[in-house]
């Protein structure tokens, strides 16, 4: 008998077209993707893939099969939402956000939200952008928050906050002594850059490039917080987001000048997964995050 599981399975393979990615979201081989397929096939005596085509197609009983699949996911959640909300203090939001977000542009929000709504397990996590994209399609996480987003046809994008970008530099760094400056005045300037598999780095990298400005990268790191170490003992500048700034810019250990050419900005967005049914706080919370904003801007 087809379980939950199954059909969250079944309706991956077909979202994804994939049966690898979708093992990967799931935590299993392919080979085992595979096989609950084909036991499907073989308990309700149909065929329910056409795998000789490329990307793999439903049958007309596999698109039946589809339909009671997610009908039974839907009814699921529904279930599992409306019992959560008959008591505040059983619902639980499993929330993840980038470190940078989640340290500083979220806590504001988060400090209104459990203002609202005490009660509420609010659980905020600190992990990397494509381990939230992966939970996410997964299910194991109900809200992410990330730098940059990109397009998925199984998520939700909404945008979040514009984070002002800025150079940032040790008080000792000659470009200490202004308060803004012209971006070409990078050029050939030691750089304390992202990794390039950071996708602030591809915006950073564009800023760059928009202004035809060559910079000497000497350190390349996956994260805000040692990016900023390496700029406090005047390795190098960096072009990093404002907020998350304010620390050292109070301590007085790093300055921050802001562009004369143009306002710079990192994006930022709130994923879910679209058949995700959500609480009533869980929907309160992401109205919150983007309550200034109009949803699938990307």
């Amino acid at each position: 008998m087809m379980n939950l599981e199954i059909a969250k399975l079944f309706c991956d393979v077909v979202e994804l077209k994939n049966f690898s990615r979708a093992a990967d979201i799931h935590g299993i081989s392919q080979s085992a993707v595979s096989q609950q397929i084909a036991q499907l096939e073989t308990e309700y005596k149909v065929q329910l893939v056409d795998r000789k085509k490329r990307p793999i197609e439903l049958t007309p009983a596999g698109q039946i099969f589809l339909r009671a699949c997610q009908d039974i996911i839907e009814r699921c959640q529904r279930l599992n939402s409306e019992i959560a909300e008959l008591s505040q203090q059983s619902c639980k939001i499993h929330l993840a956000a980038i470190f940078s977000i989640g340290m500083h542009t979220l806590q504001p929000y988060v400090k209104k939200f459990m203002s609202i709504y005490p009660d509420v397990n609010l659980s905020i996590e600190y992990i990397d952008a494509r381990d939230i994209y992966e939970r996410l399609l997964r299910g194991s996480i109900d809200i992410g928050v990330v730098a940059v987003p990109k397009r998925d046809k199984n998520l939700e994008v909404y945008p979040f906050e514009n984070e002002p970008l800025m150079l940032a530099c040790s008080p000792e760094h000659p470009l200490a002594k202004f308060n803004e400056l012209d971006i070409h005045q990078l050029q050939s300037e030691k750089f304390i850059g992202f990794s390039p598999e950071v996708p602030t780095r591809t915006q950073i990298d564009a800023m760059l490039k928009k202004y035809n400005v060559s910079v000497r990268t000497v350190m390349e790191f996956d994260n805000i917080e040692t990016i900023k170490r390496a700029v406090e003992i005047n390795a190098g500048v960096s072009i990093l987001p404002k907020p998350c700034l304010r620390t050292e810019l109070t301590a007085g250990t790093l300055k921050a000048l802001s562009f004369t050419n143009e306002h710079f900005y990192r994006t930022t967005g709130i994923l879910i997964r679209k058949d995700k049914h959500l609480t009533k706080a869980a929907r309160y919370l992401i109205e919150l995050l983007r309550k200034d904003s109009e949803p699938d801007l990307l």
